[in-house]
C-alpha cells in the first residue's frame, strides 16, 4: 500500500519554453537547466499540493493559470509528463496504456500527487502524439 503523503512539492516547467531554450524533454538535466535560466513563475517554479487534491486544481489557487478543458480526464489539454515521482489519475480514459506506463503522460485536472516531490514539464498537449486529443 502506498504512503500518499499528506502535501506534496510539485515542481513544474512549462513545455512550450523547451524549444526555446533548445532543451529535450529527456535532458537529464532539464529542470537544473530550468533553474539556471531565470525563467518567470509561469514557466518554472514548485507549488504545495494537499493530499486528494488535483494539481491543476492546486496550481489555479496558487495563481496560475495552467492549460485545460474538460476537467475530467477526457482530453489531453491539461496533460503533463512525470519526470520523477508518481501522480495517480481518477478515470482516465482518453491515455494509451503506454502514454501513461511508457511516456509518463498524467493529467494534471484528474492527477493527484502519490509521492511527496513530484517534477512535472506541464503543458504538454504540444507533444505531437497528444494533439490529436487537444480540444481547441
Amino acid at each position: 500500500m502506498l504512503n500518499i503523503p499528506l502535501m506534496a512539492t510539485v515542481t513544474y516547467l512549462n513545455y512550450e519554453v523547451l524549444d526555446d531554450n533548445g532543451w529535450d524533454i529527456d535532458d537529464n538535466d532539464l529542470f537544473e537547466n530550468a533553474a539556471d535560466a531565470d525563467l518567470g513563475e509561469e514557466d518554472y517554479g514548485s507549488l504545495t499540493v494537499n493530499q486528494g487534491e488535483y494539481i491543476l486544481e492546486a496550481a489555479e489557487a496558487q495563481g496560475y493559470d495552467w492549460p485545460f478543458s474538460c476537467r475530467a480526464g477526457a482530453c489531453a489539454n491539461c496533460a503533463a509528463i512525470v519526470k520523477k515521482g508518481e501522480i495517480n489519475m481518477d478515470m482516465q480514459q482518453i491515455l494509451s496504456n503506454e502514454e501513461v506506463d511508457e511516456k509518463d503522460v498524467r493529467l494534471t485536472c484528474i492527477g493527484s500527487p502519490e509521492t511527496d516531490e513530484i517534477k512535472i514539464v506541464y503543458n504538454a498537449k504540444h507533444l505531437d502524439y497528444l494533439q490529436n486529443r487537444v480540444i481547441a
